[in-house]
C-alpha cells in the first residue's frame, strides 16, 4: 500500500512524495494462529494500517499542511479489502487513491518492485514508508526498493526535514548508540520508526466524506511486474507459554536459582 504526496519545490517546480502503507491485523487483537499452521487466523478479524505506516503517512499529511505538498494520492496493494484503508487515508487527509489489486500473497521483493514501477510512473522526488509491518515483520521493502531505484535511503527515522531549496532530507535516525543524523540527496527512501510523530485520528466528517471518494484500479500486469513467491512460509506456531513465576524466600535462594536453573 502507498501514500504519494506532492510538495512544490519552487513556483515553475513540483516534486512527489510516496509513503507506502500496509493493511493488517490490528495491533490490539490477539493472534490465532491457523489449524494447518499455514499461517494466522485473519478471517472476523478487526484490521487495520499498519503503525508504522500511519506515522509515515502522518508525516506526509504535516509536509502538506505546512505548505509544502500539494497533494496526497493513496496507493494500497492487495484484495478488495484494502479499500477500508484507502478509505481511512483519505479520511486522514489523502486526496486520491490509487488500488494495485491482486489476490496473491505480496511479499517484500514483489512489494519493492510494484514500488519501483510506481515511481517510474509518479516520478516522485522522496519515498517514505513505514519501517516494518507488524504481521511478518520483515524489516526489508524499504532496503529493497531504494536498492532496485538506486536512490539513497534513512531507515529507521525518528526526524525528518526536508529542505527544498538545497533538495536534500536531514534525516534522524536511531541506532544502538544513540541518534545518527543522515544527509540524503532527493530522490530518496525513508523508513519511519516509532518515535517520529503521533498519527492524528480521522474525524467522522472526514469519514463520511472519504466514503464518497473514488478509488482507481490497477493491476500488476499494468505495472508490468509479474508476482511470484520468492519464499515460503514453511510453518508458523504459537511461542512458547511463559512459566509461572516463583516465590524465593532468601537472596541465597534467589541467586542459587538464578545460577543453577536459569542459567
Amino acid at each position: 500500500i502507498t501514500i504519494a504526496i506532492e510538495f512544490r519545490k519552487s513556483e515553475g517546480e513540483r516534486m512527489k512524495i510516496m509513503v507506502a502503507v500496509k493493511r493488517v491485523v490490528d495491533y490490539a487483537v490477539k493472534i490465532r494462529v491457523k489449524p494447518d499452521k499455514s499461517g494466522v487466523e485473519t478471517k472476523n478479524v478487526k484490521m487495520s494500517m499498519n503503525p508504522f505506516c500511519e506515522i509515515a503517512l502522518e508525516e506526509a499529511l504535516r509536509i502538506k499542511e505546512s505548505g509544502n505538498a500539494t497533494e496526497v494520492v493513496a496507493v494500497s496493494m492487495g484484495g478488495p479489502q484494502c479499500a477500508e484503508t484507502l478509505r481511512t487515508a483519505m479520511a486522514m487527509g489523502a486526496d486520491k487513491a490509487i488500488h494495485v489489486a491482486t489476490d496473491g500473497s505480496l511479499y517484500p521483493l514483489t512489494v519493492a518492485k510494484l514500488l519501483q514501477s510506481l515511481v517510474a510512473t509518479e516520478q516522485p522526488g522522496l519515498l517514505m514508508l513505514g519501517k516494518q509491518a507488524i504481521d511478518d515483520d520483515f524489516n526489508q521493502t524499504g532496503q529493497m526498493v531504494a536498492a532496485l531505484l538506486r536512490w539513497p535511503q534513512g531507515t529507521f527515522a525518528s526526524k525528518v526535514d526536508l529542505d527544498k531549496e538545497k533538495g536534500t532530507a536531514m534525516v534522524d535516525r536511531e541506532v544502538d548508540g544513540g541518534l545518527e543524523t543522515l544527509c540524503l540527496g532527493l530522490p530518496a527512501v525513508i523508513t519511519s520508526d516509532l518515535r517520529l510523530n503521533q498519527p492524528r485520528y480521522a474525524t467522522l466528517p472526514n469519514i463520511m466524506k472519504a466514503k464518497s471518494k473514488p478509488i482507481k484500479k490497477v493491476t500488476p500486469d499494468e505495472l508490468q511486474v509479474h508476482i511470484k513467491p520468492d519464499l515460503e512460509i514453511v510453518e508458523v506456531v504459537d511461542p512458547p507459554k511463559r512459566k509461572s513465576g516463583v516465590m524465593v524466600s532468601s537472596i541465597d535462594e534467589l541467586i542459587d536459582k538464578l545460577k543453577n536453573e536459569a542459567h
